[in-house]
């Protein structure tokens, strides 16, 4: 600790490149921060995906619908507990940006196949006995004011009514859903699929896919393949797939967003270990005359070398973890667009590891020069 004061020194005798360093730095890690955040968290919802669950597509594309009749078939099967069903509704609410993860549902059906759902049983038979009932998350209601009771009109991007052709529809809330294991979920707003099937202009007696929760998630891979092979040679083939693998999917379907952040960040730290490798080398070739003092007064080659490796160390280390929090701040402001809540601790721990590892990186050689130094030498210069 006794050479604090003296690497502390060293580090700021060029004021205002170490400044512009720092900054160069805590640019790159806010960055780190932002997409390796929104990546882990993805990951991480993925990763909480329920195992004992199988979700039933279309085998053309998630966008192609499947005959209602099927959910009775597939709940005969062995080792299926109970089927539910979900349809992407499209919705926005009040303005085109506010968009709404609503999905028409069988109430009985569709909170028995997500028990990790907590809702008072209470609003569920509400929702089952009220036409145009709705039940939205926790999340969803805390955004825009909602409690139970109101009147909500929603703007279908999609589905129009048989009725007037309008696609404006109204739901009345009857129920707050939480889901305490995975709260980024919610932001969804369920109604009644026999008030949309009834009401809707098209598509009536089909359903987006089907949610099959198992007895026994170890037979999930074979009772896959059954539902798969009951389906066979018909006008609409499935593909059923464990919850988990149907994230992942849906996700690569706008993008492959871990090999894109991968890509940005590689090429963000493969320019930052030059500018920073050259302003190392620059600050040690400046620092010469004290290195060769330190030395004179007995300082040994280890020391030195230890010395500016810790003062890369402290500079990068420090740097990182400003950018880190302010990712960290900054953070919050996607729950509204992608329904993250907060950075996950980490990417955090590993920014720390690559912030040490570029210090490494960018003050070995250097510091392995001022090792060499000859003392005679570097005071003739």
């Amino acid at each position: 600790m006794k050479f604090v004061p003296l690497m502390w020194a060293m580090l700021w005798r060029k004021k205002l490149r170490t400044w512009l360093t720092l900054f160069s730095i805590v640019i790159a890690f806010l960055l780190f921060g932002m997409l390796q955040g929104i990546n882990a968290a993805f990951q991480e919802t993925i990763e909480r995906s329920n195992v004992n669950r199988l979700i039933v597509t279309n085998r053309i594309s998630l966008t192609e619908s499947l005959p209602y009749s099927y959910m009775s078939q597939i709940e005969s099967l062995p080792g299926v507990a109970i089927v539910s069903h979900e349809s992407w509704f499209g919705p926005y609410y009040q303005d085109p940006k506010n968009l709404i993860a609503a999905f028409p549902v069988e109430p009985e059906r569709e909170f028995a196949a997500h028990p990790e759902v907590v809702i008072p049983k209470e609003q569920i038979a509400a929702l089952e006995h009220m036409r145009a009932g709705a039940i939205a998350g926790a999340g969803l209601a805390r955004k825009y004011g909602w409690k139970v009771g109101d009147r909500i009109p929603l703007h279908s991007t999609i589905w129009v009514k048989a009725s007037d052709g309008n696609s404006d529809w109204d739901f009345d809330i009857v129920g707050i859903y939480e889901e305490p294991s995975n709260r980024t979920r919610e932001d969804g707003l369920f109604f009644n699929y026999k008030y949309f099937d009834e009401a809707r202009s098209f598509g009536k007696g089909t359903v987006g896919w089907y949610v099959v929760q198992l007895k026994d998630p170890r037979q999930s891979a074979q009772i896959a393949a059954t539902i798969d092979k009951l389906f066979a040679n018909s006008p609409n083939e499935t593909k059923t797939q464990t919850e988990k693998e149907f994230q992942q999917s849906f996700l690569k379907q706008i993008a492959d967003i871990s090999l894109i952040v991968t890509y940005i960040l590689f090429a963000v730290f493969f320019a930052l270990l030059f500018a920073v490798g050259s302003t190392a080398m620059q600050a040690v070739r400046e620092q010469v005359p004290e290195l060769a003092v330190l030395k004179t007064l007995g300082f040994s080659d280890t020391r030195v070398l230890v010395l500016l490796l810790l003062q890369a160390l402290v500079l990068c280390i420090v740097a990182a973890l400003l950018g880190l929090a302010v990712a960290n701040l900054l953070f919050p402001l996607l729950r509204d667009t992608l329904g993250v809540v907060k950075m996950p601790v980490a990417v955090i721990v590993e920014g720390v590891v690559i912030a040490a590892v570029l210090a490494a990186a960018t003050g070995v050689i250097p510091a392995w020069r001022a090792k060499r130094l000859v003392i005679v030498e570097a005071l003739r210069s």
